[in-house]
């Protein structure tokens, strides 16, 4: 099976070229050594989304699967119009898998990045907003052993971060619900400093393999996706 990977892994020139982005960052040095990031982030990148899009579509037959920038892969220039930090280029580059949507940051999306010195990969909201946690806190208390279910996966190497509120919004309820309750936006994320682990074709099963486990939560934030056809006084 391992001989059938289009992934081939990421090389140790491509991190140095993420790294050197952090004090090169113009269009000129970028020009010049675009060759590189062609041949040892992008041409990877679409290779790994080739290889996981089975899985995933197993998942969700409605995930956007095409290997292109702009659909699963991340862009490498930024968005500076709206930033203080004008730094034309990211050191940090990523995939994702999400079903086509006016505003994917606040939906369910699995994801996979790295940066010159780790990686991680996990599920979760770029930015969910407060009308989305509304419904996902709505299922908690009305589905809470589908919900308890649902993040059973939740364990090492996976962890629960984002930024929490810091009134408790639900009294009387257990740490484990009130840990999720109380979250502005979440995700959950395995992070990694071996990097070497991204060198080859075994990263593909890894991947499979953790994105897979978080189905049973993917379905879940789905239900809470299907709510926002319904207005929240109704729910």
């Amino acid at each position: 099976m391992m001989a059938d990977r289009v992934f081939r892994g990421f090389t140790q020139q491509g991190l140095n070229f993420l790294q050197q982005v952090r004090q090169e960052n113009s269009k000129e040095w970028f020009d010049d050594n675009r060759k590189i990031y062609d041949e040892n982030l992008l041409t990877p990148f679409r290779d790994l989304v080739s290889d996981l899009s089975d899985t995933m579509l197993k998942i969700d037959d409605r995930f956007e699967t095409r290997p292109a920038i702009g659909k699963t892969l991340s862009r490498i220039n930024r968005d500076t119009r709206f930033s203080n930090d004008k730094s034309r280029y990211r050191s940090r580059l990523w995939l994702t898998f999400k079903r086509h949507s006016p505003d994917w940051k606040d939906a369910p999306v699995y994801f996979f990045e790295i940066s010159p010195d780790a990686f991680r990969y996990g599920l979760g909201y770029y930015s969910a907003s407060r009308a989305t946690m509304d419904r996902f806190r709505h299922l908690i208390v009305t589905r809470p052993q589908a919900f308890r279910e649902a993040t059973a996966c939740c364990k090492p190497p996976f962890e629960l971060v984002g930024d929490s509120y810091k009134r408790t919004l639900i009294k009387d309820a257990p740490a484990d619900v009130t840990n999720w309750y109380n979250r502005k936006s979440f995700a959950v994320m395995a992070t990694s400093l071996q990097i070497e682990q991204i060198f080859d074709a075994r990263l593909v099963p890894l991947l499979e393999k953790g994105f897979t486990r978080l189905a049973p939560l993917y379905h879940f934030l789905m239900q809470a996706e299907a709510l926002k056809a319904i207005p929240l006084e109704d729910l």
